[in-house]
Formats: C-alpha cells, sequence, structure tokens
C-alpha cells in the first residue's frame, strides 16, 4: 500500500517557481507597456517632424513666390510698359549721356547699405 501512494504522488511546484513565474510575467508586461509609451513618443515626434518639414517647404515656397514677383515687378520692360500705360512724363535716358561715378580711395565708407545706392 505505501507503494501505490509514492508511484501516484505528483511532484508539486515549490512557491518558488510560482513566484519567479509571476515575477516574469511582471517584468514582461511593464516591459511591453514601456515598449509601447517609448514607441508611442517616436510616432509624435515623427509626425511633429513632418510637420515642421512641410511648414519648411511651403516657406521656401512662399519665398519662391515672393521672388518671382519681384522680378516680375522690376522688370525693365514690364516697368516701360506701365509707365507708358499710365502716361507719364518720364523719357529714358540715352546711353552715352549717362557716366560712372567712381569713389575715391581716400574717401569714407559710407554709413550704411542705402547710403551707397
Amino acid at each position: 500500500m505505501n507503494r501505490r501512494r509514492k508511484e501516484t504522488n505528483y511532484q508539486k511546484i515549490s512557491s518558488f517557481v510560482i513566484f519567479s513565474l509571476i515575477l516574469a510575467m511582471a517584468i514582461g508586461a511593464i516591459g511591453g507597456v514601456t515598449h509601447v509609451v517609448y514607441r508611442n513618443c517616436q510616432i509624435k515626434t515623427a509626425r511633429e517632424i513632418d510637420a515642421i518639414e512641410q511648414r519648411i517647404e511651403q516657406h521656401q515656397l512662399d519665398m519662391r513666390i515672393v521672388q518671382m514677383r519681384a522680378d516680375q515687378i522690376l522688370n525693365l520692360f514690364a516697368i516701360r510698359k506701365t509707365l507708358e500705360e499710365v502716361g507719364t512724363n518720364l523719357i529714358p535716358i540715352p546711353l552715352g549721356v549717362s557716366e560712372d561715378v567712381i569713389q575715391p580711395d581716400d574717401a569714407p565708407e559710407p554709413v550704411s547699405a542705402s547710403a551707397s545706392l
């Protein structure tokens, strides 16, 4: 009779093994949650970077448009046409009449950029 008890007796799981399994599951759950939090932060940062890059591209496009408009406004032929349409009494200066004025070497430097124009 004692022999049958020993054969049918199964091994019990020790409390240390149960504690280790619970600790491993807790560590795995905490690691998973931490991974999800960090990944969400990465996604949020990537979206912010994309938004900033789109804003930069839009500003570059706006600058190109402003430069194009400035070139159109400062076009010599467009200015002449506009002056003719307005009916101004300004006349073009012949090429031989104008002269270049060279600043002497000992002259003081202009204070601002607008003074040199």
